[in-house]
């Protein structure tokens, strides 16, 4: 137990905190407990649809299609486009950061991602209409001016600063055949273990139910059920140190 709120004491603090606050006013606290459950329940509906979004970004569009469109070399058009990016997305912003962690591992430029990152919370299409609504045409077209100005700074001074090596890519040298899981993106979707129950079962982690490693080596005879179950992960969390398909 001891152990577990050490691994956790983010989790546990917070904990705490709500159980004074309902020891010192019980309506604040349940006033705040609802506004959690809410947040929660936001989470739970986006971020799945997020995690399959890097996915698919991950797998299916090329590393030099990123580069030339949003990499260091992509020029004004780059920023442009990476401002357009994040100005039609949709959800909370902290949806957008697994995105633009993919993006940087594709070869995305780190000012675009600050330009991504930027749009996306603050000049999102949505939000100028409802602007608009609120405040009106002439406040919303001045803003836009200023906050894109601003962004495009802030993209270009944060690239002079944070380069991307400084971004904590987890980067490892895998073995012909040897099969890892990524603990941290992993879902527990379960797909793999109902696929391939030889060699991966569910467990907990840190309060969550995660994928791990019932074998760590690949036998050549289960090449394709073990590959059939890390290409039917919805996040790309499995890793087969082997570059041909079955």
């Amino acid at each position: 137990m001891i152990n577990k709120i050490k691994n956790n004491l983010f989790l546990f603090g917070i904990l705490g905190l709500y159980l004074l606050l309902f020891i010192v006013n019980m309506e604040k606290g349940m006033v705040a407990l609802g506004n959690t459950v809410y947040y929660l329940k936001e989470m739970l509906i986006i971020m799945p649809v997020v995690f399959l979004l890097t996915a698919l970004i991950d797998a299916w569009v090329p590393k030099n299609m990123i580069m030339k469109a949003l990499g260091d070399n992509s020029g004004i058009k780059g920023s442009f486009t990476a401002l357009a990016l994040g100005s039609i997305s949709a959800g909370p912003i902290y949806a957008a950061f697994p995105v633009a962690k993919t993006l940087l591992k594709k070869g995305a430029s780190v000012g675009n991602i600050v330009v991504i990152l930027s749009a996306w919370a603050v000049i999102k299409i949505p939000m100028l209409a409802n602007e608009v609504k609120f405040l009106g045409p002439k406040f919303m077209i001045a803003r836009w001016i200023f906050t894109v100005t601003a962004i495009f700074i802030m993209g270009y001074i944060t690239s002079k600063i944070v380069k991307i090596d400084d971004i904590p890519f987890r980067e490892e040298t895998i073995k012909e055949g040897e099969i890892t899981i990524d603990k941290e993106t992993c879902i527990g979707c379960s797909i793999c273990a109902k696929t391939s129950p030889d060699y991966f079962l569910m467990d907990e982690n840190k309060g969550k139910k995660i994928a791990v490693n019932k074998r760590d080596y690949m036998r050549l005879e289960d090449k394709k059920e073990v590959i059939e179950s890390r290409d039917k992960c919805p996040v790309s969390a499995i890793q087969i140190g082997e570059t041909e398909k079955a």
